[in-house]
């Protein structure tokens, strides 16, 4: 475009955005260093160097654009403030910005089309979308992490379908509920499918923004104006009966612990995954081959691999990574793991990416990231890494049991 305005003897500089743009960048890290002290420096510095042509791009757009906040890959996500000014919504392209819906701020992510046409001061439209009711009632059993919840209401959500949707939480459940573990369902959304997973504002929003340093002027302003409007939520009142395109309802008592699908399915289903035919859940190993067993050498010690076996185990993802119980919960199982003597085999590859670098400082604080350093999970960057494939390369010696031995 600015070549088109300077053909024509116009002022290409006049090809700028009309609203505020910043760019973030998290995506891209790479876990290609772990089980290091120093890893998320080194992978820092390998990621600049794949893609050094990219970062260029980006820093003349920068430099050429009244646009770009160009942020580092060891800070995290970020919230903007601009001359005093806060960016509460917006036109956002990346797919979890759903996570902002647990806070009562309806918002999701585009695509890049969309997100240029807002740049350039272009309308959007869309199709008024149909809205579940998804009612949440009692409150979840000990030992029941957000993580569990958030797959049962995806499973759930999957098979009512709401793809182009939205679904709006409500019930008495919702009291029960942190706003992290609402922040970890709306995060999820592009996972079920819906357009967004709204949460409204309710007690357990303005103690967030209590927590998170707001003045008490400010969230009585925020709660009162809300109130006027008729979009706060008081449990301690008559609610309000609402009429959706259609309804769900969880009785949050109901949830177990799950690992991608309950765990009682997960066991039954493995052996079939492996002699299945080739294609979803099926992998097609002849159920000869079911016991055979890989023998290599890692770094001069003798090792097996199994079917079955692990060989990359990340925490990771925004959705669990920027939740505090789910991550103290692991630091403190890791504790335990380590108080009893448990080490992860030194061939698994194994890695720690936290949503934020508020989880680095509360682990630290806590003294618990020692012990999951212990076990190998050191923090290696900020961003979704493995969750979307950039685990790096295994050792080249578990690769080669893998290929050489998967079939045979």
């Amino acid at each position: 475009m600015r070549d088109a305005m300077n053909s024509l003897g116009g002022d290409p500089n006049k090809i700028n955005p009309l609203v505020p743009v910043d760019l973030v960048i998290d995506h891209s890290v790479q876990v290609d260093v772990a089980r290091s002290e120093n890893a998320v420096q080194a992978n820092m510095e390998l990621e600049f160097h794949w893609n050094k042509e990219r970062f260029g791009f980006l820093k003349w757009g920068q430099l050429h654009f009244i646009i770009c906040l160009l942020f580092r890959l060891d800070r995290g996500l970020v919230v903007f403030n601009t001359n005093g000014l806060l960016y509460p919504d917006g036109v956002f392209a990346d797919s979890h910005t759903t996570m902002i819906d647990g806070l009562g701020v309806a918002g999701w992510g585009v695509g890049g089309i969309e997100a240029e046409a807002a740049m350039l001061g272009q309308p959007m439209s869309m199709v008024l979308p149909g809205v579940v009711g998804f009612k949440l009632t009692r409150k979840l059993k000990d030992g029941v992490t957000a993580t569990d919840l958030v797959l049962t209401v995806t499973q759930m959500l999957r098979k009512h379908g709401v793809v182009g949707k939205f679904v709006e939480f409500y019930g008495e459940g919702m009291s029960e509920l942190s706003l992290a573990d609402c922040a970890t369902i709306a995060n999820m959304s592009p996972k079920y499918g819906a357009t967004m997973g709204f949460f409204p504002v309710d007690h357990v929003t303005l103690q967030y923004l209590k927590l998170t340093g707001r003045c008490e002027e400010t969230v009585a302003m925020i709660e009162s104006y809300l109130r006027a409007n008729k979009m706060f939520v008081d449990y301690n009142e008559p609610q309000v009966e609402r009429t959706y395109s259609s309804y769900l309802e969880l009785d949050l008592k109901d949830v177990e612990p799950c690992i991608s699908v309950p765990l009682k399915e997960m066991k039954a289903d493995w052996h079939a995954y492996l002699d299945n035919r080739v294609g979803f859940k099926g992998f097609a190993v002849p159920k000869d081959l079911l016991g055979n067993v890989a023998e290599f050498t890692f770094h001069g010690t003798p090792a097996q691999l199994r079917h079955g076996d692990v060989v990359i185990a990340a925490i990771t993802s925004c959705t669990n990574t920027s939740n505090p119980s789910v991550m103290l919960g692991a630091a403190l199982v890791a504790r335990k793991a380590c108080e009893l003597g448990l080490e992860v085999k030194p061939w698994i590859k194994t890695s720690l990416a936290p949503g934020s670098g508020v989880v680095t400082k509360y682990l630290q604080k806590s003294g618990l990231q020692t012990y999951l350093n212990q076990l190998g999970f050191h923090i290696v960057g900020y961003g979704c890494t493995t969750c979307i494939g950039n685990s790096g390369d295994i050792d080249e010696s578990v690769a080669s049991a893998i290929t050489e031995n998967g079939r045979d």
